[in-house]
């Protein structure tokens, strides 16, 4: 079944941009549909409902109060801030600013998602998306033959995350070497155990390693 059921309300897959986009923020937050309602004042039934309908239109003081329960903008929930980079918000009042350890860079690492891949090439430095898992303690993505401008060689890796409603994030910075696999059951095990697939679809099915040398993180929190 698609559907769960958290205490009295029936949980259905998210639906509509601003369906998802409330879901994601909540489940990265670790809250339910029940203790998310309790805490923005609304039955737990009207949360479901603006999850689940891609026609729901709340208005903007529930819009309001739904991001601050949820530690977010209201423009973030909406798609507004769609085509902006993050991090335009003003700096925090009191900000503090902390080097994170290997264990804490290696935990937000296995976090998994979309990273930063910068390479030097013969037209100079290049940095590109990716689509990245971490297996074995090591970095791994897949790309297609000419895609990537690194198969083979020292490169930098950066994944991150900005919160603006709150001017504070995080950053991991890996340095390493970028290694092809060439062996068929190494490509076949990374292909079972990766967590990530290349949001660019098509046929890419060339695995990358980067194997780590430094690792460093810091984080900034008001």
């Amino acid at each position: 079944m698609d559907a769960k059921t958290q205490g009295n309300v029936t949980e259905g897959p998210p639906s509509g941009d601003l369906g998802r986009r409330i879901a994601a923020r909540r489940t990265r937050l670790g809250l339910t549909r029940e203790e998310t309602a309790a805490r923005a004042g609304m039955a737990a039934t009207y949360l479901a409902h603006l999850e689940e309908h891609p026609a729901a239109a709340p208005g903007p003081g529930a819009l309001g109060t739904l991001a601050a329960v949820l530690q977010t903008t209201v423009s973030a929930l909406t798609g507004g801030d769609a085509d902006l980079p993050p991090g335009p918000g003003l700096a925090g009042h009191t900000p503090e600013f902390t080097e994170l350890s290997r264990t804490e860079c290696g935990d937000l690492l296995s976090t998994h998602g979309v990273g930063r891949l910068a390479v030097s090439t013969a037209h100079g430095p290049v940095i590109v998306p990716v689509n990245y898992s971490v297996v074995d303690g090591t970095i791994v993505f897949r790309t297609a033959r000419g895609a990537t401008p690194a198969t083979d060689g020292p490169v930098a890796f950066e994944v991150d995350r900005i919160d603006d409603a709150f001017s504070q994030g995080w950053s991991v910075l890996v340095r390493g070497r970028a290694r092809l696999v060439t062996e068929l059951d190494e490509a076949h095990r990374l292909a079972r155990r990766a967590h990530s697939t290349p949001w660019a679809g098509g046929r890419r099915d060339l695995w990358v390693r980067i194997e780590p040398y430094a690792v460093t993180g810091r984080r900034i929190a008001v």
